[in-house]
């Protein structure tokens, strides 16, 4: 298969983007059905978007970006070369012109130790290792040509030690726009807002999700690792009690702006058991919707949900098939039965697959 024009042959990035579509999801299949299957005969067919979405859709990306060659380089690193991918044909049309923007206006290395450039829809974010810099390189031009490409916040966060952990809590500065915008959904998000790349496919697994929790009023809903609410609005609008917890201080903000009748606890799952302990006591009917990073489920987290809180069901969003395998394990080993596996190809042209998982739990 020919590679689209401005894909960069040596990038680490899509491993797929050789195949075809139909190839590529077959793969993402057969792969799942290995790694999860004791429970084979419930994976469903794999949801995709079509063809044309397939490309100029990742809207929310970090790359690493390095002074070379007397020019800023904006890509990924593969071993110790970072390999500029400025036209990424899986970048948004948004994403590729505010990086041919910067890599005109920005100063050179020496006076602007930049590290990454982090993009969250309209929220654009520059790290530099360092505790301040000069920014009079960032003029009424510059203003009004992110203007014109749609973007609403421009940051510049200061962050000496900036490498695995790219934010920290200081360091913060809106040099230009809004700190907030709006996704899809009519929801505000922030500039290290964590988004799912394809919201017409998110969207889908959501209306899936609800529809076999079926939460009603008078029942409640625990949504673990949950955002900035995109999650919380699906259970609040059926009429049921919504819980969430959330780590990140700017996606609770957020999510407290976008769901005010949710509570919602910031900190680790782990660190909150007891609180949802206490929340969950008085319910009879309790359901279950977790969207955890690729560590899966924390292992308290794990075993209070088995033993103390035994959700009448449970709806799992997993982006890693091994942690997920572990978790379904633990789940099966205390009563639950898995009822459906439901592939998304949220990373078109990628190997990564997610995988919402539907258990109930036998009441016999």
């Amino acid at each position: 298969m020919m590679l689209r024009p401005g894909c960069e042959p040596r990038c680490p990035g899509c491993a797929h983007r050789h195949l075809t579509a139909m190839a590529s999801q077959q793969q993402k299949y057969d792969w799942l059905a290995t790694k999860l299957a004791p429970w084979r005969d419930s994976l469903q067919p794999l949801q995709s978007v079509p063809a044309a979405q397939r490309w100029n859709y990742r809207d929310k990306l970090c790359l690493s970006v390095r002074w070379q060659d007397n020019r800023w380089n904006f890509g990924l690193w593969r071993g110790d070369e970072l390999i500029p991918i400025p036209d990424c044909p899986v970048h948004s049309t948004r994403a590729r012109a505010v990086i041919q923007l910067l890599s005109t206006i920005l100063p050179a290395s020496d006076d602007f130790p930049l590290a990454y450039y982090v993009q969250a829809g309209r929220q654009i974010t520059l790290i530099v290792k360092a505790k301040s810099v000069a920014t009079d390189w960032f003029d009424e031009n510059a203003r009004q040509q992110l203007a014109k490409l749609d973007i609403d916040g421009f940051w510049l966060h200061c962050h000496p030690s900036a490498g695995h952990v790219l934010f920290h809590k200081n360091g913060w500065h809106l040099l230009w726009g809004t700190p907030r915008s709006q996704d899809g959904f009519g929801l505000v998000y922030g500039p290290s807002a964590f988004q799912q790349l394809l919201p017409v496919l998110y969207a889908r697994s959501l209306v899936q999700a609800a529809r076999y929790l079926d939460p009603q009023p008078g029942d409640l809903v625990l949504d673990l690792y949950c955002g900035y609410g995109v999650s919380l609005n699906r259970w609040l609008a059926c009429g049921a009690q919504t819980v969430g917890v959330e780590l990140s201080g700017e996606a609770v903000d957020c999510a407290q702006h976008n769901a005010p009748q949710a509570r919602i606890l910031r900190g680790k799952c782990s660190q909150r058991l007891p609180q949802l302990q206490a929340l969950a006591a008085p319910y009879d009917r309790r359901l279950l919707y977790v969207n955890p990073p690729r560590t899966g489920l924390e292992p308290a987290v794990l075993e209070w949900l088995c033993t103390t809180y035994q959700a009448r069901r449970i709806a799992y969003l997993s982006c890693s098939a091994g942690t997920l395998q572990r978790d379904l394990e633990t789940l099966c080993a205390h009563g639950y039965r898995v009822q459906h596996m439901t592939p998304y190809d949220f990373f078109p042209q990628t190997y990564h697959v997610e995988t919402l998982v539907l258990c109930e739990r036998n009441l016999n």
